[in-house]
């Protein structure tokens, strides 16, 4: 990398205005993007919708990483963490000619930049933010806090990879984006990429000043040294002043970089690294409109959206603007057709080598399967159901840990844990990957090591996000939770769902793997957390979203559970939501039966029922490995008790089969649902989560009112397993008595049975009371003829 001349920076300055000028376009413009004629009110968009304040940082920052590339030949990951600075980003890209490969309509011409303006924030068009629709992207950044996850996520495991990540100084406000500084503790320079933060410091959010941009550069400079960092400083409100600055910083932290990495990879081995990061300080809306009647706009919070509204309305405004965009004098940056002049053309990389084409941002493309066991080897012996115990997640463990040995050469599976694989019993992953770290390792710590494939931080946010990025740039993961604490990434997982719905919807992106949950420590088994451990709110979240994108599985016992996760790694495009427990609970299914139940979503227990394949009475239904059991025990007590009520149960191990078809693709058949819950007998059905679920996912079934559901209803506390269904309701005693009440011929014996069962509740309450614990003969209890 050599020294830049004054006419390198003349031509970087003239690419720089190029983009500002797209920018503000976009912004305001539906005609008359080359301005070849004086501004009319009707070329000015109805409504005004962007953010103008971050977008001259970040195409600084997008132009000088070109030229980056261009001298090094470095592959360039460009992480825009303001992700409403999308005037800028897809500006860039349009430049750099990608976002006419990938939407030939939006030609690059004049014609072509009219679409390009006419489109940003209108009907039809693209949203306000770095979306899936622009190229290069994988970040959107709609919901600040994430930018800085997903860029370690992305460099994880991609060793040639530089990723490029910049942070707004509002987003640094977060608590995701604070937690996400401590993520060089898990990168490793000798088999990762890296990651170059880039701070931008503009000084305000969108009505005040934000907190880190009023901090002195030796306070900064303090801080992120002591989360390992080394801190270059570029700042400045004069263009060439800031141009030669960046070009000097990011030679020397590239060669930091790379230096970094040749010791790791040289020595072949690797320690924490003081990886460089860049703290940017330029006004807000820079090279924007200064003031308007007095009141400043340009470096103050005034510059952050739109900075010059009523502009179609009013003469003087409409003047201002004009002014504005050609200060950046578009007629020495584009020729008469709309295209960007060749001096300036050749200063984008080419072919691949654009951020915006980088395949790394497409991850479909370097995609490759997993290779996966078979997973019919990790069976569990079920010849009789409900008659052996086993802890169904403690054996997937070693169904994934044979999953690290058959990637060992490819290395693109992780698991993303927050400091719960031991705690859910998936410590079988130990045998061959330890616990990531890249600080001190101490002779009494356990299965940790610099190379280790398991990445536990206590920070949900954090797995979620670095899950999020690696299964972006092309490979494979499973993020197993708390269930209640799953909640805190909500939004995480809607801004992904979204991102994979609308990535669905273009034709240039490719499938990438879907994103696994396994929601194991659950609500029904919080022996010892109790209430504050006792949610299952997540699922609630994920059934609202596209139904072309989430799917909610919940297998009863262990080789459903390998089954489910089975097809789950294989699948592509998805949110995939794995309920399972990690307690000794009972076994149902043996793998034959298994795969068969998963592939048809929901069976006629045959085994449990009294129906005999005529017209139930009652059907009890069931969906969770919790709920299937106290459903199965009912089952075995009316057995018991009322020998001649013909009673039918239905497992339903894939939730959203419940739906007609019509709402979700995996909703059964109008005929296997009548075959299953038969037309008007009714449903007593035991579900995992909020009850409001089932009678959603059954509206347009054949008489709903039928179905009466009991789940969670915020009764919580800590206490026995089998406490925690009475609390709620969904006991054995409760389904059983809902059942009888439901069924007309039985009503002469129905009081008698109640009696019966509020006995066996009374008997319970005083037991655990006096022994700590539940009744031998629901504790021990199993299943017999």
């Amino acid at each position: 990398m050599e020294n830049l001349s004054d006419q390198i920076f003349e031509k970087i300055n003239a690419y720089w205005r190029a983009a500002n000028f797209l920018a503000v376009g976009q912004i305001y413009l539906q005609d008359n993007v080359l301005l070849k004629e004086p501004l009319k009110p009707e070329h000015i968009k109805p409504r005004l919708l962007g953010h103008w304040g971050t977008s001259p940082g970040l195409s600084l920052i997008y132009v000088h990483l070109n030229r980056l590339i261009k001298d090094t030949g470095a592959a360039i990951l460009y992480i825009c963490g303001p992700g409403h600075g999308a005037p800028a980003i897809v500006a860039n890209t349009y430049l750099e000619g990608t976002y006419s490969e990938v939407f030939p309509n939006v030609s690059q011409n004049e014609e072509g930049m009219r679409k390009l303006c006419r489109q940003f924030s209108t009907p039809g068009g693209i949203p306000s933010h770095v979306s899936a629709h622009t190229p290069g992207s994988i970040h959107e950044g709609g919901e600040l806090g994430y930018s800085l996850v997903h860029a370690f996520g992305a460099a994880f495991d991609n060793p040639e990879l530089l990723v490029a990540c910049v942070v707004g100084d509002g987003e640094a406000e977060t608590g995701p984006l604070e937690g996400s500084w401590k993520s060089i503790a898990f990168l490793n320079p000798k088999r990762d990429g890296a990651v170059l933060p880039i701070l931008h410091l503009n000084g305000y959010k969108i009505a005040g000043p934000t907190v880190l941009s009023r901090m002195k550069d030796a306070d900064l400079e303090e801080l992120f040294k002591g989360y390992g960092y080394e801190v270059f400083f570029v700042e400045g409100d004069d263009p060439m002043s800031v141009h030669k600055q960046m070009a000097v910083t990011l030679n020397l932290t590239y060669q930091k970089i790379k230096n970094i990495q040749h010791q790791a990879r040289i020595n072949n081995s690797a320690s924490k690294a003081k990886w460089p990061m860049i703290i940017l300080r330029t006004p807000k809306g820079w090279t924007g409109p200064k003031e308007w009647d007095g009141v400043p706009i340009e470096g103050t919070f005034r510059a952050h959206q739109v900075p010059l509204t009523g502009v179609k309305e009013n003469p003087e405004k409409l003047k201002l603007l004009e002014n504005w965009m050609r200060s950046y004098e578009p007629q020495n940056l584009f020729d008469q057709n709309g295209r960007l002049i060749p001096e300036l053309e050749e200063l984008a990389p080419k072919g691949n080598n654009r951020m915006s084409a980088l395949v790394y941002a497409n991850g479909g493309l370097l995609f490759k399967s997993l290779v996966l066991p078979d997973f019919k080897k990790y069976a569990l012996d079920v010849f009789t159901p409900g008659t052996v115990e086993a802890e169904s997640t403690r054996n997937l463990g070693k169904y994934l840990r044979d999953i690290f040995t058959l990637n060992q050469e490819t290395q693109n599976f992780r698991l993303f844990c927050p400091d719960e694989t031991s705690s859910n019993r998936l410590e079988a992953v130990f045998e061959v990957t330890d616990r990531c770290t890249m600080e001190e390792i101490l002779p009494k710590d356990e299965n940790l090591a610099h190379d280790g494939r398991v990445m536990e931080v206590l920070s949900e946010h954090l797995c979620e996000g670095w899950l999020e990025g690696y299964l972006l740039t092309g490979r494979h993961g499973l993020f197993p939770c708390y269930e209640a604490f799953v909640t805190i990434v909500d939004s995480m997982f809607s801004q992904h769902a979204k991102w994979i719905k609308t990535a669905r919807e273009l034709s240039w992106r490719k499938p990438v793997a879907s994103l696994n949950y396994l929601l194991t420590s659950h609500v029904w088994r919080q022996d010892n957390n109790g209430y504050s451990h006792q949610g299952p709110g997540f699922i609630d979240t994920v059934v609202n979203k596209k139904s072309s994108v989430i799917r909610i599985y919940f297998p009863p016992d262990a080789n459903t559970l390998l089954s489910v996760m089975d097809h789950c790694f294989r699948s592509k495009d998805y949110v995939n939501v794995i309920v399972a427990g990690k307690q000794p609970e009972l076994q149902w299914l043996s793998m034959a039966d298994a795969i068969a139940h998963c592939n048809q979503g929901a069976s006629n227990w045959k085994w449990a029922g009294t129906d005999h394949d005529q017209q139930p009475d009652v059907i009890l239904g069931c969906a969770g490995d919790v709920p299937t059991l106290e459903a199965v025990a009912a089952a075995w007590i009316l057995r018991k008790e009322l020998p001649d009520l013909k009673v039918r149960l239905v497992n339903v191990i894939d939730l959203m089969a419940l739906s007609p078809v019509a709402y979700h693709p995996h909703g059964m058949s109008e005929e296997l649902f009548l075959d299953l819950f038969t037309a008007g007998a009714p449903v007593i059905f035991a579900f995992h989560g909020y009850v409001r679920i089932i009678h959603d996912l059954v509206h347009g079934r054949p008489d709903p009112a039928r179905f009466h559901v009991r789940g969670f209803m915020e009764e919580g506390t800590t206490t026995t397993p089998f406490d925690m269904v009475v609390l709620n309701q969904m006991s054995r005693y409760h389904l059983a008595m809902e059942a009888v009440k439901r069924v007309p011929r039985m009503h002469n014996r129905v009081d008698d049975f109640i009696r019966h069962c509020e006995t066996k509740l009374k008997e319970h309450q005083v037991y655990i009371c006096a022994h700590l614990d539940d009744m031998p003969e629901v504790k021990n209890w199993k299943w017999s003829e």
